[in-house]
């Protein structure tokens, strides 16, 4: 893989899963470089934004391509939560259905010999042992469960989703920690959030975090809310603050998306490269580039962000 050359890609969906225990097909996008055998996989949970659209698998497309062309598969499901189902109320996991979002991440691990079949294209190119998940704002919260973070159901169980078979992750402005930390919108209406711990997520990630995103209807804390996946769980962490960055990273959902606060192509661009060299060097032990992409950012004239890196106790 590279991060200079990009690969033509090419995407397909939707890809349809059938899936009679949920309340309807799981729906799929599949993006890949069309050339390159032994392809790690970046399983990507979208957020949960105003727009209809990029809440699904047609979102993040910034990303999507960037990491496809630098030689990922990627594949993002449509979650429960999307306005694209227009769902009906009376679920007792609506409106944002946090379990079942993790659980469509481990179905496409359980399934892809189906999704292969589907795309014949990819049939035999997938690296299974190389898997990584990326997620944005309530996308960052089911990647944070994948990874190990936990939170108590309203029938007091505690629900641990920890998918072994993903090796890394990327958090891309993930909610933070429950308690105090959220606002009472938060604990009225999304009561999951309260009970966040990430003490038990010990597999290695990649926190991103603006220092400008306030999130004012989540959080009371600002915008060092963003950053406590990094501080609170334990393991190799890493985080990369991205400066004068609100909750769109620069644009990161989706090419000219209004609701983005903070549009940047530089901030994109950034975002973009470092997740790439990250994940390449977290999947393959031994490669440069995630250094060698730290040392462009922390030499530039005039830098976009730092880095912090938290090593196992």
């Amino acid at each position: 893989m590279s991060t200079t050359t990009p690969t033509p890609v090419l995407s397909i969906a939707p890809v349809v899963l059938a899936t009679p225990d949920r309340a309807v097909d799981l729906r799929l996008r599949i993006s890949a470089p069309i050339t390159g055998n032994e392809l790690p996989v970046i399983l990507l949970s979208h957020g949960q934004g105003p727009s209809n659209h990029l809440s699904s698998l047609n979102g993040y497309a910034p990303l999507v391509d960037f990491w496809a062309a630098h030689g990922f598969v990627v594949i993002q499901p449509t979650h429960l939560s999307s306005r694209t189902l227009n769902l009906a109320a009376g679920d007792p996991e609506a409106p944002l259905y946090q379990r079942s979002r993790a659980e469509d991440m481990i179905r496409i691990l359980d399934r892809l010999d189906e999704i292969e079949d589907a795309v014949p294209h990819l049939r035999g190119r997938l690296d299974r042992g190389k898997v990584a998940v990326a997620g944005h704002s309530m996308g960052g919260h089911t990647a944070s469960l994948l990874l190990g973070a936990r939170y108590t159901d309203d029938d007091g169980e505690e629900v641990d989703l920890a998918e072994p078979r993903i090796s890394a992750g990327v958090l891309l402005a993930a909610p933070g920690r429950g308690g105090d930390a959220v606002t009472g919108f938060v604990a009225e209406n999304y009561s999951f959030f309260l009970s966040t711990d990430f003490s038990t997520m010990t597999t290695p990630a990649l926190v991103v975090a603006g220092d400008k995103d306030s999130s004012t209807h989540l959080t009371v804390r600002g915008p060092e809310w963003h950053t406590d996946p990094y501080f609170l769980s334990p393991g190799r962490k890493t985080l990369l603050t991205l400066f004068d960055a609100e909750h769109g990273l620069g644009g990161i959902s989706g090419y000219d998306v209004a609701e983005t606060t903070d549009e940047n192509l530089e901030r994109v661009a950034a975002v973009q490269r470092l997740t790439v060299a990250y994940l390449r060097s977290a999947l393959y032990p031994g490669d440069g580039a995630w250094q060698a992409a730290c040392d462009e950012l922390a030499s530039a004239p005039d830098p976009l962000g730092r880095v912090e890196l938290r090593l196992p106790e």
